[in-house]
This record gives structure tokens, C-alpha cells and sequence, in this order.
């Protein structure tokens, strides 16, 4: 369903700390997304999805995702409607995502599942080490 919150990220300057921060707080579990990977995704059964992920540029606050039926659609109506919006970008096997922001500066994320995004070709057979 178009427009329907299904996942958010937390980025964290600590993440083993806001693990334990959302463990003790909610009764979070949390497993990582893949070996060597600092990408911690909520266990399932948590609607909606969630993870904790290193800061990379100092950002804070949660990035929620919005459903789309169309990524491509959604992001050329956010640079209409003022906003602003990069290049979709793919999640293999889960689907697609696109990082935007509103009129007033708010980050936000675009997201339209789609089970049969392949991996890149320039990230096949390449390992992801932390």
C-alpha cells in the first residue's frame, strides 16, 4: 500500500550502545544483517522492520521508509512536489530504495519491494568486511 510505513533505520554513533539502549527500552532483539556487516535489523515480529546502523556522516535521527508501488514514480513526484530525492538504489532480493527529503529538509526513504533485484554486478563476489 502506497505511502504506508514498513521500516526505519537508527544511525548510531555506538551501535552495541543503542543495541543495549532499544534492548533495555523496549525488549528489542536484534540480529545482524550478515557477517562482518554493522547492520543490525530487529528481529522479526516487529512491525514495522527496523535496524540500527553506524553514523557515517554524523547524521541523527530516525529515517523512516515509505511503501511505494512505483520508486521511480514516487521519486519524480518528490523533486515536483520541492523535495528532493537520489537515485533509486537496489536492496538484492528485497527490493528497491530511494533517499529523500521533504520540503522542509526532513530525510525520509522510499521503498517498493521487489524480491527479484539482482546484485549489482560490481558488488558480485565481493566480500563485505567491517
Amino acid at each position: 500500500m502506497a505511502g504506508r510505513l514498513v521500516y526505519f533505520e537508527v544511525p548510531a554513533d555506538d551501535t552495541q550502545r543503542a543495541k543495549d539502549f532499544y534492548a533495555e527500552l523496549f525488549g528489542w532483539q536484534f540480529r545482524p544483517m550478515q557477517e562482518g556487516f554493522d547492520y543490525h535489523m530487529l528481529e522479526d515480529g516487529i512491525e514495522p522492520g527496523g535496524a540500527i546502523y553506524p553514523s557515517e556522516t554524523g547524521e541523527k535521527g530516525a529515517i523512516i521508509y515509505f511503501e511505494s508501488d512505483d520508486v521511480d514514480a514516487s521519486v519524480e513526484r518528490v523533486s515536483e512536489l520541492g523535495g528532493s530525492a537520489e537515485d533509486k538504489q537496489p536492496i538484492p532480493g528485497v527490493g528497491w530504495f530511494a533517499r529523500c527529503e521533504d520540503t522542509e529538509g526532513n530525510p525520509f526513504s522510499i521503498f517498493q519491494p521487489d524480491e527479484s533485484v539482482p546484485i549489482p554486478a560490481e558488488m558480485q563476489g565481493r566480500e563485505i568486511s567491517n
